[in-house]
């Protein structure tokens, strides 16, 4: 598969993932950046996980709040709101059909 299909593979997860990620505990953006860079296929860079926060929190997925720093300056924190975790629970089944439904076609067993 070409690098740029993959790209695009991976940027349709980013939110879900995000989303994920979230649940656990509320992160701060540089928090969310190196979480999803320690696993392997959902590095992105700040400037794609940004814009993504801020399409989150328009949305009404997250909500933020500012903290300040013993090391620089205040940061912006973002947790899952009621929508999110509504978003992140159907997001989850419909990523668990697509991928049974794209393992049969592939036929991947486990």
């Amino acid at each position: 598969m070409a690098t740029d299909r993959v790209a695009q593979l991976r940027k349709g997860v980013l939110e879900l993932a995000i989303l994920g990620l979230l649940r656990a505990h509320e992160s701060y953006g540089g928090e969310i950046v190196t979480a999803l860079a320690a696993r392997p296929g959902l590095d992105a860079s700040a400037g794609t996980v940004y814009p993504l926060l801020s399409r989150l929190k328009t949305s009404g997925l997250v909500n933020t709040r500012w903290v300040e720093s013993p090391a620089g300056p205040p940061r912006k924190y973002y947790e899952l709101s009621a929508a999110g975790q509504a978003a992140l629970t159907d997001g989850t089944q419909a990523w668990r059909g697509l991928v049974h439904a794209l393992d049969s076609l592939l036929e991947v067993s486990e």
